[in-house]
């Protein structure tokens, strides 16, 4: 199991929809996070995309020297910028973070945001540019030349002169849940990603895509983006989750819904009928909570428990086929090492770490009475409350 954390580059802070609490996403703050992504063993962080984030390749790259083994899931815009500018950042990136690049690519299912970028495309003509896209990228970052012609794209000659670390390119990640989608993924991509939907839906979604791609003779790996409030106990779990929403009223959801109705997303809109824009009944599945959604776009969902309880879900959906966990919290600092403290010794994960014994400069607690250590004991069970 790989766990990846996020990025915040759209913001943070203690609460949901308000700016009570709120944090300034400067480049110290964001350096902590990643730093703390780094010290703590995840596997990476995602980096949001979009024009309410600062830019991702420029964030990730600022981030790049702070950090040693993190992994950085930045975002190609098929549409925004030519596949071969795009491999040549991505190869840029690769060597000089040394191999810890991973493209997530991003159609995007704002009308209204894309328009103002200049791609007034319909969403099925977007996904097909972005077939044609990944068709030369793959060439090119490969190695070799594409001379293609398509019906967005037509380059002749293109190629890359300085490869990517990584053979034969960085992983391509991607989300997409209309069938157009599905059935670019399976034809390109290495990993396919979902919201954090109810186990059943995921478990079609994950069918179907493993039908397409062995259409294509190709196996894809599977991962998920969920947001987590974990705590000791289950109703401390679910008093912070409550708390997350204390100042969401009636007026941002309906802001927020609004701006969300406007999107061709098929994603957005399976996120959106989950809760409705209603605060009532949010625990759409069993500790898998909405209330995220109602003020939030993209990943509106949050497993909610005690450790036990929260690490069990994921196995749940690990059964289903799902490897890749990109988690979040709020606020993102203190969350990282709440996950990382509380969940990851529940769960299988192969990319920890490897603690000195022999540096008792470090000591994991607080030493006792100015002389003792503390005790390293196992992760004790959730508290039944």
């Amino acid at each position: 199991m790989q766990i990846l954390w996020f990025i915040p580059t759209h913001g943070d802070g203690r609460y949901l929809g308000t700016g009570i609490g709120g944090r300034s996403t400067s480049f110290p703050y964001l350096r902590q996070i990643a730093q703390a992504v780094d010290h703590l063993g995840y596997y990476g962080a995602l980096l949001p995309t979009g024009r309410s984030c600062e830019d991702a390749w420029i964030v990730a790259s600022s981030l790049m020297t702070h950090t040693e083994r993190m992994r950085f899931l930045v975002a190609v815009r098929p549409g925004l910028v030519s596949a071969g500018v795009a491999a040549r950042m991505a190869a840029t990136f690769d060597r000089l973070s040394n191999g810890r690049l991973l493209i997530n690519v991003v159609t995007g299912g704002d009308p209204v945001e894309l328009a103002g970028d200049g791609v007034h495309l319909s969403h099925d003509d977007r996904y097909r540019l972005t077939d044609e896209f990944l068709t030369i990228w793959r060439t090119i970052a490969s190695g070799e030349e594409s001379n293609f012609q398509g019906e967005f794209l037509t380059v002749r000659g293109s190629k890359l002169l300085f490869p990517t670390v990584q053979t034969p390119y960085p992983p391509l990640w991607f989300g997409g849940s209309s069938a157009i989608a599905q059935e670019i993924a399976a034809k390109h991509v290495d990993v396919y990603l979902t919201w954090g939907e109810p186990p059943a839906q995921v478990a079609k979604k994950i069918e179907s895509v493993r039908k397409l791609a062995a259409a294509q003779g190709r196996t894809l790996r599977f991962g998920i983006r969920l947001h987590v409030v974990v705590r000791e106990t289950q109703s401390a779990a679910w008093d912070a989750a409550h708390q997350l929403i204390r100042y969401v009223d009636e007026e941002a959801i309906a802001t927020a819904q609004a701006a969300y109705a406007r999107m061709d997303s098929e994603g957005q809109q399976r996120m959106t009928q989950l809760h409705n824009g209603s605060p009532e009944a949010l625990e759409i599945s069993p500790n898998l909570w909405a209330g995220v959604g109602l003020v939030r776009g993209g990943a509106g969902t949050a497993l909610v428990g005690d450790p036990d309880t929260v690490a069990a879900r994921m196995l749940e959906y690990a059964d289903l086929g799902i490897d890749t966990f990109i988690l979040s919290g709020y606020p993102h600092l203190e969350e990282a090492y709440r996950v990382a403290e509380l969940l990851f010794p529940r769960l299988p994960i192969d990319h920890l770490p490897t603690v000195d014994q022999q540096v008792m400069f470090s000591p994991f607690g607080e030493i006792v009475a100015n002389n003792h250590f503390p005790k390293q004991g196992k992760t004790p069970s959730a508290t039944v409350d």
